[in-house]
């Protein structure tokens, strides 16, 4: 497995010696930078030299989503991972269609573990989207959309998707075999309208209708 290189951007000090010390002990990551600021960031990171950001949103000289656009705008396939201690997922909407791939987010409040945290990073950098477990769980179709048309079995499977998990994990999780996932995947992307040619693309643009379809 590749080593990857993360930037980690957190003004609250005992929070990023935490994910600093975290990211550093895991075999297959290092730490390029670790910064409190904006100010900071702009003058120790370097987008060519990363392959994913983990990014509080607010921060005291800026937001961490503007941040990741610049970012993004410097090496448009960075893996970007957001950070909030309130939920403010939806704001992964505001983002152009063409940028969705590689941003993910997770709560400061939820169950993360350090492995989630892995998980999640190596996810971003690989092009994939991940919604926080715990957000995710709490959210309910919206009355008249796409994912109101899905069955509960298709609704449970949309919300794994939607936080990141491969169909090998779906099918461990729900006890069944990785061809009935597949078949539960393929009729979910019918049901919204999703070609299915790129699956990476296609499960992101399914987490993102199940953030807009949710509340």
């Amino acid at each position: 497995m590749s080593v990857l290189r993360v930037a980690i951007v957190e003004d609250q000090p005992l929070f990023r010696q935490l994910l600093t010390s975290l990211v550093a002990s895991a075999a297959t990551f290092v730490v390029h930078a670790s910064v409190s600021s904006l100010t900071e960031a702009r003058a120790r990171i370097d987008p060519r030299q990363i392959d994913v950001a983990l990014l509080d949103i607010g921060l005291p000289d800026g937001s961490g989503i503007d941040y990741g656009r610049e970012l993004r705008r410097e090496r448009p396939r960075l893996g970007i991972v957001l950070l909030s201690a309130v939920d403010r997922m939806d704001t992964l909407l505001d983002l152009p269609a063409a940028q969705h791939a590689g941003w993910s987010y997770l709560s400061k409040t939820s169950s993360l573990s350090a492995r989630d945290l892995m998980l999640t990073l190596r996810a971003a950098a690989e092009g994939r989207s991940v919604l926080d477990r715990d957000l995710v769980a709490r959210r309910r179709a919206r009355t008249n959309t796409r994912l109101a048309a899905l069955s509960p079995r298709q609704s449970h499977v949309l919300s794994l998707l939607a936080e990141g998990h491969t169909n090998a994990a779906i099918a461990r999780e729900l006890e069944v075999s990785p061809r009935s996932v597949e078949n539960h995947v393929y009729a979910i992307y019918s049901t919204l309208g999703i070609s299915r040619d790129d699956d990476r693309n296609a499960r992101v643009l399914a987490a993102r209708i199940y953030l807009a379809e949710t509340r």
